[in-house]
């Protein structure tokens, strides 16, 4: 099919039905790990008003309280909302897309989305939106996975190219953020998205971590906790997903660390930008 923005953007929403309590108890632990320097990246600090886009369970939400932000919430998942605002009592957690806000012109000064730029069929108008409800001189910051770099996740779709298993036709193969930028290129290329958006002082910084965990429970993490790898097992015949489990076990052994714990290499691009004032 023809991944247009409209139908990436249906294939998202749909594929979050049902991932919500997965999402946060697997894979969701690993996106936490970068929630300090994304906040740190956008200023949030006592006073700051933040809008906190593709919330998810709302850890993101949860660190900018902490530091004194008044922290508003909104997720594209209804489930997500509700888990966001269940799991954390008090916060203010609405359902909208991140290129639709429900939100006045300048109400915030800092804007922060831990990889959700990266799910959105059309990054370009979520940027725009995002420029129209931050203040002059706010601070936004995204993260987005550094693709092939992202070893905890790239396993999942080299296992199913080298199991020989076809990929379904009806799963896009990844999201249209950076799509076409070689690796040596992405953060320049983010750079200029934020620049060509309307941005100020763009940056991107690469962060780097392992992420420690029974290589079984990460299958599981990944393959119950997000869209795209989720839609693609669930499609799988038994033999088929057999063959893929096989080709998952023997590539991420290279990463065992002793005790049956694997340590995954896990890189992320953090992109800020100043709104002019």
């Amino acid at each position: 099919m023809t991944w247009d923005a409209e139908s990436f953007d249906r294939f998202e929403r749909a594929g979050w039905q049902g991932r919500a309590d997965a999402y946060r108890d697997g894979f969701g632990r690993l996106a936490a790990r970068f929630v300090e320097p994304l906040l740190d990246a956008a200023g949030v600090g006592a006073g700051s008003r933040v809008l906190d886009v593709g919330c998810g369970p709302g850890t993101v939400s949860a660190a900018a309280l902490r530091r004194g932000a008044e922290v508003t919430a909104v997720d594209a998942s209804p489930e997500m909302a509700a888990l966001a605002a269940r799991t954390h009592p008090g916060l203010a957690v609405r359902t909208a897309l991140l290129d639709e806000l429900p939100f006045a012109d300048g109400e915030f000064t800092a804007l922060v989305g831990n990889f959700v730029i990266n799910h959105l069929g059309d990054p370009a108008a979520g940027l725009a939106e995002i420029r129209r409800v931050l203040a002059p001189g706010g601070r936004l910051a995204l993260t987005c996975w550094e693709k092939e770099a992202m070893r905890a996740l790239a396993l999942f779709g080299e296992s199913v190219a080298e199991s020989g298993v076809p990929y379904p036709d009806e799963v896009p193969l990844s999201g249209p953020f950076l799509a076409d930028s070689t690796a040596p290129d992405r953060p320049t290329a983010f750079c200029r998205l934020l620049d060509e958006a309307g941005f100020a002082s763009a940056d991107v910084e690469t962060l780097r971590l392992l992420h420690r965990v029974d290589p079984g429970q990460w299958w599981s993490d990944v393959t119950a906790g997000t869209p795209l790898t989720g839609a693609v097992v669930s499609r799988l015949d038994p033999g088929s997903l057999a063959a893929v489990r096989r080709t998952y076990d023997r590539k991420v052994a290279a990463h065992a660390v002793g005790d049956g714990f694997v340590a995954l290499p896990a890189v992320a691009l953090l992109g800020s930008a100043t709104r002019p004032e």
